[in-house]
């Protein structure tokens, strides 16, 4: 079930990330979607500060894929530089691993997703306001949400 969260803030942007971070466990999947400047490398940020990370979170347009250490490793991938490519980055060993793995623009490799993740959309909705879309996929991130909107 599609559950939908309105912030009118960065900051409270950055306490639903923060939220769901404490109900994160590996090899958790978690897809984000949004237009440019819709938030999507805001929201892994505070994600990662909810996962113990210390080191500076950035998108790793350029490179594909950042790897960080907190409470639980964590990889953050942008794979919008891979869209019409048949490339293969091992993601078995990603998304089976010992991480918890947040994908930007994640519809660009469809096909290589695993069947049960978190789809997260973030709607611009002028100014600070954003639109925070949930669409759990499969019972364990069914769970997780239940944790978030408590």
């Amino acid at each position: 079930m599609t559950r939908e969260i309105e912030v009118s803030s960065v900051e409270e942007t950055e306490q639903i990330a923060m939220k769901l971070a404490v109900l994160l466990t590996p090899p958790d999947v978690l897809t984000l979607e949004g237009d440019l400047g819709a938030g999507k490398t805001t929201f892994t940020k505070a994600l990662a500060k909810g996962l113990g990370i210390t080191r500076m979170v950035n998108s790793p347009t350029f490179t594909i894929i950042k790897q960080y250490e907190g409470n639980y490793p964590l990889n953050h991938l942008d794979v919008y530089r891979l869209a019409g490519s048949d490339e293969d980055l091992g993601w078995d060993e990603l998304f089976y691993g010992d991480a918890i793995s947040v994908i930007e623009w994640a519809h660009l490799i469809k096909d290589d997703l695993p069947a049960e993740r978190l789809e997260i959309q973030l709607v611009h909705g002028g100014g600070d306001k954003r639109m925070i879309i949930f669409t759990p996929i499969g019972e364990r991130y069914e769970k997780i949400c239940e944790g978030i909107f408590l």
